[in-house]
Order: structure tokens, then C-alpha cells, then sequence
């Protein structure tokens, strides 16, 4: 699976993504960095078909309304420490990928993974 980690998630979270076989950057990588505009996060996320993993409830809105980004993992965990973040993606990675298998809209929280929108994957 292909993520791409909004600036609102630790970079270390990346590592942890790729260390389990998936392909993953963080928006700190993108030319304008954690300035990114929104917009263009969700069209790369289109034009490469990558999971945006965020905090940011504007991805989960876009998304309902306007399918982009593509697919979106919103992280409910309130203040979360690194290790803690990491651990919990860990726990859940499985769930997490099963969770976008015909499902466009996940959310994570300190205990589970919940499909918030499960219509098809846009192609």
C-alpha cells in the first residue's frame, strides 16, 4: 500500500510504515515541505493513489464531498507521543490495510480501526 503522512504526524511514523513493506513519505519531502497546500496533497494523492494519513478532519470533509484525496486514514488519538503513534500502527497495521480493501475512508483511534465510508475505491 502507498501513504503519504501529513505534516500533523510525526516523520518517525514513516519509518514504521516502511519498515512493514509499505511505500510511504511524509509531506516534509514535497517541495513546499509541511507548507503544502492541502490541494495538492490530495491531487498527488490522486495521481499516485496513496492513502493520506492525517489529523486533519479537512481531508475526512474533502473526501465525503469532493473524493479527494483519494483514499484518507484520519487519526483520532488526540496527543499522542511518538512511540505511543508508532506502536499503535503497529498493533492495527493489518486492520488498517484490510479496512481499505473496497473502502475509500478509515479512521484509526487509540483502540480500533473503523470504516467511516465504505463505498468502492475511486479508480
Amino acid at each position: 500500500m502507498k501513504f503519504l503522512v501529513d505534516a500533523h504526524l510525526f516523520q518517525r511514523l514513516c519509518a514504521a510504515l516502511i519498515g512493514a513493506g509499505h511505500d510511504t513519505f511524509h509531506t516534509s519531502r514535497l517541495a513546499a515541505r509541511n507548507q503544502t497546500p492541502d490541494e495538492m496533497i490530495s491531487r498527488l494523492s490522486l495521481a499516485e493513489q496513496r492513502v493520506v494519513v492525517t489529523k486533519d478532519a479537512d481531508f475526512y470533509h474533502a473526501h465525503l464531498l469532493h473524493g479527494k484525496p483519494w483514499m484518507s486514514l484520519l487519526v483520532r488519538s488526540g496527543n499522542i507521543g511518538t512511540r505511543d503513534l508508532t506502536e499503535l500502527f503497529q498493533r492495527h497495521l493489518p486492520a488498517i490495510v484490510a479496512a481499505f480493501d473496497g473502502n475509500s475512508l478509515v479512521e484509526l483511534d487509540r483502540q480500533a480501526v473503523q470504516i467511516a465510508f465504505g463505498s468502492a475505491q475511486p479508480q
